[in-house]
């Protein structure tokens, strides 16, 4: 069963955030729109590539009105060490999630059970709690958080658009599609 349209399950972890230890709800993803990025863990050598990405393009998240969460299953004490010793890492501004519960993996459908470890899952959330897109693959392709702000902004945009599609490659300001009748075979 997809976890498209459906509401992000309960929880409770910790996370380092801006040099401090954070409590993190579903309703911390609540009332504003959320990206929730899974990685394997800490200290590999993908994710630092990804979490400086992140941080390349956190400032353009923040303008659409989005907070970035990075999960891995290691602990929020992890994440310090983690931030503290890797340039990449320590780039990050937002909040990185622990889950050693594997609670929010197995929530999100990305635990490996052999490995008790995340696959690279990415996950776009609405206001409501509401998961609105996903992206789950192997874990030895690292993603691109540009491609993963463009999915948010067109989920923002049909969000606020009731009756209107985002064709492929679309980007902010670009054309939209109405879907009807007259449309169908001429596309």
């Amino acid at each position: 069963m997809s976890l498209i349209n459906t509401e992000i399950k309960p929880f409770k972890t910790q996370a380092f955030h801006n040099g401090k230890f954070i409590e993190v709800t579903e309703a911390t993803l609540k009332g504003k729109w959320s990206v929730v990025v899974f990685m394997p863990a800490a200290f590999t050598f993908n994710c630092p590539t990804e979490v400086e990405d992140a941080a390349n393009n956190y400032a353009e998240f923040q303008k659409a009105g989005a907070e970035i969460y990075i999960v891995t299953t290691d602990t929020h004490f992890s994440h310090k060490v983690w931030h503290e010793t890797s340039p990449a890492v320590g780039k990050a501004t937002f909040p990185l999630v622990g889950d050693p519960t594997h609670t929010l993996t197995r929530a999100f459908g990305v635990h490996i059970d052999e490995e008790g470890l995340a696959l690279r899952g990415t996950f776009v959330i609405n206001p409501a709690g509401v998961i609105k897109t996903l992206e789950i693959h192997d874990n030895a392709i690292a993603r691109d958080m540009g491609e993963t702000l463009r999915k948010l902004k067109a989920a923002q945009y049909v969000a606020s658009h009731p009756g209107e599609v985002c064709p492929a490659k679309w980007k902010e300001g670009a054309k939209t599609l109405a879907p009807s009748l007259d449309l169908v075979g001429k596309i």
